[in-house]
């Protein structure tokens, strides 16, 4: 039986000392919160290191831990001090943390670090290999295995690869800081399904992509190779209905009543996060501040419950945001506190779920103002534990939990006064709006909760892996192949019409790159040696470079996609007499966005002009093709064209030429016995469909097309080339 295999950096119990013993604790943190209450529903494991390092343990201890570890249906991975030191709070939470947080200035690239972050992502990647059955899901989580996805593709090429990242994905131009950016690009590619909280961190990732690797996308779906892989938001939830029901609870109750007992009457204002330079604390404290000082009618009214949970404690910065939070907590409630009244309660130290459960039902407002965070899963619970009742959440535009939370009182939390003016209006707004406003949000987290997150993400992820058993199957398969050269050796009058960029040669835009190798040329000499053979290339090229390529081959040619035929030992003749007239109403418009667009070209080929934007900002380009096709509609109308998107260029010829037109006088000439064409891109697809119903249609890509077949690169169209020349004993 198929199972889900969850992978991340911690597991959700962890194992600490007491008194010399081992001991399991539920660990502290969003996603072992999160999908803790998820995975134990369903067939689920889990994968991730226990909270104790192997100079801690014996070997003894280790075994120990290992059976009571999977009576929680978890399994260790065993990590030194070092790695630790060097992969979680060296390359982890020195470098990509920071990074991706926006914080550059405190991010270090240490060669030493990334050596440990790859070699612990190859330790994650020997542990899943050697629990994986071959029907498993696997679900990797956050920044600390991006490698991972890669590295198990590899060696589980079938495998369903889910990835999910819990933190911000940076814009590119501050992705491109990182240099192993094409390392990690290419580790999370390893996936099946890459997800994000929101939407514009998946367009961070996309353009990174675009623009580092330089593959495109459809609809957030790249292929890439013999894969299909999507990228999609996913927005985490939360377990609704436990803390939607934690008011009933007797020890929540309990809690309850001895926090009234000590604030009485006063108003709440909770501030609730991990100690990180990421979640804002100094500026709430200065924005509280300021509060304090410009309505002073506030004063011994309000108190604020500052709770910062300590987090990677060895780290420089993070010990410097904890000196400067106590400096300020001091400076605050020196300046204001009088005697029965401290502005600021501070507590540093993780809250049990009674103790934090009521101070959001205690708390008038939730002051939730990161500068920088994935989802901040904070801001959904206290809005769950009101339970239909009243309080304000006051939140960060930064944060990625605001997508769904709109509704409520959204800040810059760089704009101090606009905190002060919030604070203001969220301590004097009426019960029936705050109720109002909550029900409208309790309603979406609770549909939306932690368990449709993960059945949403596991659906994305079946849908993917069936586009790619929907593409798998119209792959040539073995035996098609072998039934293929068979029919190819028996047949005695064929017909063979080959596109050749991407096709027979990788795409190469300068033309040394693209000239016949040493191969192809050898695949070409035994087909065209062959007087069983009609050897046809087509291609969008000019004829000019065709002739140079291919003039001493016995072959035949069809240049400008149709534009131009020759057969072998004739000249170049047209199907139709074609006019060029229309060239100086559209070449003047084509140097326009030439210069609107540096590393853009023009081609001119004897029926068709060609805008290329291969070498151009990719971003920049994607704007400059929708605006160059919107101004061409005009243009093109009344001369009966056709504008033609390529690989990476733009082209404007003729609506009556295409391929397919020129393959036709071929296919009708003779009674041939045995049909094959092979191509790469749309342009081809009209041969495919002028090819008869017995024939061999082959898309080299996998994606979807008229032919019957799909194979994964030139190289493979090659290799089938050569058992044609092997089957003519060549």
């Amino acid at each position: 039986m198929s199972r889900l295999i969850i992978v991340s950096n911690r597991l959700p119990v962890s194992a600490s000392r007491s008194e010399g013993r081992l001991e399991l604790t539920r660990s502290v943190g969003g996603l072992a919160t999160g999908l803790g209450s998820f995975y134990k529903n369903y067939q689920s494991s889990w994968l991730g290191w226990p909270g104790v390092t192997l100079e801690e343990i014996t070997d003894s201890e280790r075994s120990t831990l290992r059976a009571s570890l999977q009576k929680e249906s978890c399994y260790p991975v065993f990590l030194g001090e070092k790695d630790m030191e060097e992969y979680y709070f060296g390359f982890s939470n020195k470098t990509i943390w920071p990074l991706f947080h926006y914080f550059s200035q405190y991010a270090t690239y240490q060669q030493q670090f990334w050596e440990a972050y790859k070699r612990v992502n190859a330790i994650f990647s020997d542990e899943i290999v050697r629990i994986a059955e071959p029907e498993d899901t696997i679900w990797i989580h956050d920044y600390q295995l991006m490698l991972l996805p890669q590295m198990v593709r590899e060696r589980l090429p079938d495998a369903s690869i889910g990835f999910f990242l819990h933190i911000p994905f940076p814009s590119f131009e501050i992705f491109r800081l990182l240099p192993w950016r094409r390392e990690i690009l290419e580790g999370l590619l390893g996936s099946d399904l890459v997800g994000f909280h929101t939407y514009d961190y998946v367009r961070h990732f996309l353009s990174s992509v675009r623009q580092l690797l330089g593959y495109d996308h459809t609809l957030s779906s790249m292929h890439i190779q013999n894969r299909v892989i999507k990228a999609d938001a996913f927005p985490m939830g939360i377990d609704y209905q436990r803390f939607a029901g934690s008011g009933k609870r007797d020890d929540v109750k309990a809690e309850i009543r001895k926090m009234h007992e000590r604030i009485g009457k006063r108003k709440v204002v909770i501030s609730v996060d991990r100690l990180d330079y990421s979640k804002g604390i100094p500026q709430r404290l200065e924005a509280f501040d300021l509060f304090l000082e410009q309505h002073p009618e506030w004063r011994e009214r309000v108190t604020l419950i500052l709770v910062a949970v300590p987090s990677r404690t060895g780290i420089d910065n993070y010990m410097i945001l904890k000196k400067e939070i106590d400096e300020l907590v001091g400076r605050l409630n020196g300046k204001y506190a009088t005697i029965g009244w401290i502005p600021v309660w501070y507590l540093y130290r993780s809250l049990p779920f009674p103790e934090l459960t009521a101070l959001y039902s205690l708390a008038d407002v939730a002051l939730i103002t990161p500068l920088r965070d994935g989802m901040n899963l904070i801001a959904k619970e206290f809005i769950a534990a009101k339970n239909e009742g009243p309080g304000v959440l006051i939140l960060s535009e930064m944060a990625g939990a605001v997508r769904e939370m709109g509704e409520t009182m959204v800040v810059n939390p760089n704009n101090t006064e606009e905190v002060v003016h919030a604070l203001s209006r969220a301590l004097g707004m009426r019960e029936e709006e705050q109720i109002e406003v909550n029900r409208t949000i309790q309603k979406r987290l609770s549909r939306y909760n932690v368990t449709r997150w993960a059945e949403d993400f596991m659906g994305g992820l079946y849908k993917v892996k069936a586009m790619q058993r929907e593409l798998a199957v119209r792959r040539l398969s073995r035996r098609s192949w072998q039934n293929l050269v068979e029919d190819y050796r028996k047949s005695s009058h064929r017909l063979i019409l080959l596109d050749y960029d991407g096709t027979l040669t990788p795409f190469a835009t300068r033309p040394e790159k693209a000239k016949p190798d040493h191969e192809l040329s050898k695949i070409l000499e035994c087909l065209t040696g062959k007087k069983k053979n009609r050897l046809v290339v087509f291609s969008g090229r000019d004829r000019a470079t065709l002739e140079v390529w291919l003039g001493n081959f016995s072959l035949d040619l069809i240049a400008e996609h149709g534009a131009w035929l020759k057969e072998y030992g004739k000249e170049w003749e047209t199907l139709e007499p074609l006019a060029d007239d229309w060239k100086g109403s559209i070449f003047p418009l084509l140097e326009l966005f030439v210069d609107w667009t540096p590393g853009s070209f023009i081609e001119e080929k004897d029926f068709s002009l060609v805008w290329h934007y291969r070498k151009a900002d990719p971003i920049l380009a994607g704007v400059r093709v929708a605006e160059l096709e919107d101004a061409l509609l005009d243009l093109t109308s009344n001369y009966n064209l056709e504008i033609l998107q390529g690989n990476r260029n733009l082209e404007i010829k003729h609506g009556s030429v295409h391929k397919g037109r020129g393959a036709l006088r071929w296919i009708t000439r003779e009674d041939w016995d045995f049909f094959f064409a092979a191509g790469d891109d749309r342009t081809d697809e009209d041969v495919f469909i002028a090819l008869p119903g017995g024939g061999y249609s082959i898309k080299v890509g996998l994606s979807s097309t008229q032919a019957r077949f799909n194979l994964d690169s030139y190289r493979e169209l090659r290799e089938l080339l050569r058992d044609f020349a092997k089957a003519d004993e060549c």
